[in-house]
């Protein structure tokens, strides 16, 4: 009897007789079948997880393109495993392409496309075009029409900005604001700011011809501050000026405490009054609230506009921007073709802007001839004479219509109206106030 015992344990036991030719082999059945099982499974189950890891996700991408691609190119989902479920097989899908590139194409050369074409978002696109089942061209004329619409959207909002920025450039600033309503307080508390100007002994000079008067119609203090304090410093005789401020009323006594705690020179002259001051007659009230019903009329109009067209303006339209600036309704603005009236007793002033600030003596300004003219200013032009770099009557006026082209030449220079010289003798002569309001009647005359 032989024994054969391997080294790597006992897996097979053999018992021979070498004098028999029969050999009685007895093999360990349940052992060896469990262990070549479990040789079997570890080698061919692994593989076989590591090719479906790579071939599920691969398979589930392609069926998801399946499923997008056959609610416009195929009737069902079945006409299009053929030839979606492996690349090689690509023809179907070169027609689709080739049909999204033509129905954008086409959705190009359609023109333009209505705001009623198009969808709020793109989940509501595809939404539709799914319960719909539209094609690639109705899918691309609606993608036009909603980015067209949100481009619209885009733009009007930037012009809005820039309109609201510009009228909020052009209001009271909160600090001004703030300064007013501590005036206001001192006006209140503070004997001396409600001290009485001008003083008793120079109330004389307010109607002297002598005296060289000074006109400002404004609402801003610092402003008006700014113009009285820059005159006076540059002023060779600075006691010879004579200021006439006015205000509105809300304005009155911060003006007013403002020029009594705050004298620059104490023989200067300063008048503060408010258009609560004034005694007009019946008739002068009356045009003065038709001239601004005609002026907020015209400032609707062109807000109108502006709000039809989504504020919609290019660089040659941003000067009709002056129009919607808060100014342009101002009682103040307006009211300077009634200086006649507002200084019966003054043959001649200086008319300054509240946006001015005195750089040389007014007294030269004061002495010019005027020669029977009603006013002097300066051209809004820089080139010289016979040249007009600046504005022009055309820029006011509407010369389409023969009223305005009989009348006025569109290339004659307009003037700046920041520094006026005014022969009010020769105003008041002249009748220009009367003459003014029968223009103005004609207000969709006299904007281009």
């Amino acid at each position: 009897m032989k024994f054969y015992i391997s080294t790597t344990g006992i897996k097979r036991l053999t018992i021979s007789n070498s004098n028999s030719n029969s050999t009685a082999a007895l093999k360990s059945s349940p052992l060896s079948s469990t262990a070549s099982l479990r040789r079997i499974s570890t080698r061919s189950i692994f593989p076989l997880l590591l090719t479906l890891s790579i071939l599920l996700p691969f398979f589930f991408l392609r069926f998801a393109f399946l499923l997008l691609e056959s609610a416009a190119a195929c009737s069902s989902s079945l006409d299009c495993s053929g030839w979606t479920l492996f690349p090689a097989n690509h023809h179907a899908s070169s027609r689709l392409s080739e049909e999204l590139s033509r129905a954008i194409v086409d959705s190009k050369d359609s023109g333009t496309v209505g705001v009623e074409d198009g969808v709020a978002s793109f989940n509501q696109l595809v939404k539709d075009m799914i319960s719909k089942r539209q094609d690639m061209r109705a899918f691309a004329l609606k993608t036009k029409a909603m980015l067209h619409t949100m481009e619209q959207k885009v733009k009007s909002a930037r012009n809005r900005e820039s309109v609201y920025w510009y009228l909020a450039s052009h209001g009271v600033p909160k600090g001004l604001h703030c300064l007013s309503l501590k005036l206001a307080e001192e006006y209140a508390v503070n004997a001396k700011a409600r001290a009485r100007l001008p003083q008793p002994e120079y109330v004389s000079r307010l109607t002297d011809p002598l005296f060289r008067h000074v006109v400002l119609l404004t609402d801003n203090v610092l402003a008006a501050s700014v113009v009285v304090s820059s005159a006076i410093r540059n002023s060779v005789e600075p006691h010879k000026l004579v200021f006439h401020i006015v205000t509105d009323k809300k304005t009155y006594t911060p003006m007013h405490a403002w020029f009594a705690t705050n004298s620059v020179d104490d023989s200067v002259v300063v008048e503060i009054k408010g258009l609560h001051h004034f005694e007009w007659s019946e008739d002068v009230n009356s045009r003065v609230k038709d001239m601004l019903e005609i002026h907020r009329l015209i400032w609707k109009r062109y807000y109108d506009d502006f709000k039809g067209a989504n504020f919609d303006f290019d660089g040659e339209d941003k000067r009709k921007l002056d129009v919607l600036s808060p100014s342009s309704l101002s009682l103040l603005n307006h009211l300077r073709i009634y200086v006649p009236e507002l200084f019966p007793d003054l043959n001649k002033i200086v008319f300054l802007d509240d946006d001015v600030v005195v750089q040389h003596d007014l007294s030269s300004l004061w002495d010019i001839n005027l020669g029977g003219n009603v006013f002097g200013a300066v051209l809004d032009s820089w080139c010289g004479d016979g040249c007009c770099s600046g504005r022009k009557y055309s820029h006011y006026l509407n010369f389409s219509y023969p009223l305005i082209s009989s009348n006025f030449d569109p290339d004659r220079c307009t003037w700046l109206y920041g520094v006026n010289v005014f022969d009010l003798e020769a105003w008041r002569k002249t009748n220009i106030t009367s003459t003014y309001h029968q223009w103005l009647k004609h207000g969709n005359l006299l904007h281009p």
